[in-house]
């Protein structure tokens, strides 16, 4: 038997999955939510690209956690991010450099967020195309997964929404909780979607993402699913995949 997907390091980054063969293959990176980088889900979800043609790269971005714990999104420097895409697209397997960026939930705030940073401050070498799934369209407060439980729970604590999630160059102050995210800065493809259903982020938000790209004059690809919560089901799941993996065939080289 000849494994059809296999794992590549990515050194000092972590592994990658895609085809398996020589290559060169498109890449994108996958950003994990609030379940961490250790929950799988994200690693799941590349090779789920991987199956179809894509090199691509689960990176963990929360900070401390474990198998058993989520880790937390608090001060996460967004500038290690913009270093591990470029490490991304100067990887060898990687084909015309070509490189998007895919998030969900916490993790599509991070790639919206890290590629308006990138294109303000011109650092580093800008996504290719960018796609999110149940996004929120303004920065939000810290996480930490010790503290989420059950109201009840000897160890539940409110969310402080004040808590700051991310970092940019070393300070945060531009980066308070409820700040808008500048979408509408990035000209390259966006993929947008959210189900009707959410019970964490209302799909308003990736409406208000989609009315500001408009109003730049940009047509982003936006999905809006009747029946799907925040995490969708068996079939609403293999709608969004087959339309996002169409996403980034026709927009990665």
């Amino acid at each position: 038997m000849t494994l059809k997907i296999v794992r590549r390091l990515l050194p000092d980054w972590g592994t990658t999955y895609g085809p398996a063969g020589d290559g060169p293959f498109p890449a994108v990176m996958v950003l994990h939510g609030s379940e961490g980088g250790w929950s799988g889900w994200s690693h799941r979800n590349a090779v789920m690209l991987a199956a179809h043609g894509f090199l691509a790269f689960p990176f963990t971005y929360s900070r401390s956690g474990n198998v058993w714990n989520a880790g937390n999104i608090s001060d996460v420097p967004l500038d290690r991010t913009a270093e591990a895409l470029d490490a991304l697209r100067a990887f060898a397997p990687v084909k015309n450099d070509s490189v998007g960026l895919f998030g969900v939930s916490r993790g599509a705030e991070h790639a919206l967020l890290v590629t308006c940073l990138m294109q303000r401050d011109g650092v580093g070498t800008l996504p290719d195309a960018l796609a999110v799934h149940a996004t929120s369209d303004v920065i939000c407060g810290g996480f930490d997964a010790r503290a989420y439980r059950d109201v009840g729970d000897p160890g539940w604590t409110a969310w402080d929404t004040a808590r700051r999630a991310w970092t940019w160059q070393g300070k945060s102050d531009d980066l308070l909780p409820t700040t808008p995210i500048p979408v509408e800065k990035y000209a390259g493809p966006v993929f947008l979607s959210h189900g009707k259903k959410d019970t964490l982020w209302s799909w308003k938000m990736t409406e208000r993402l989609a009315a500001r790209l408009r109003s730049q004059g940009r047509e982003p690809e936006l999905h809006l699913y009747e029946d799907q919560d925040h995490v969708p089901d068996s079939e609403g799941e293999n709608v969004f995949f087959d339309q996002l993996i169409g996403f980034f065939q026709r927009h990665l080289p």
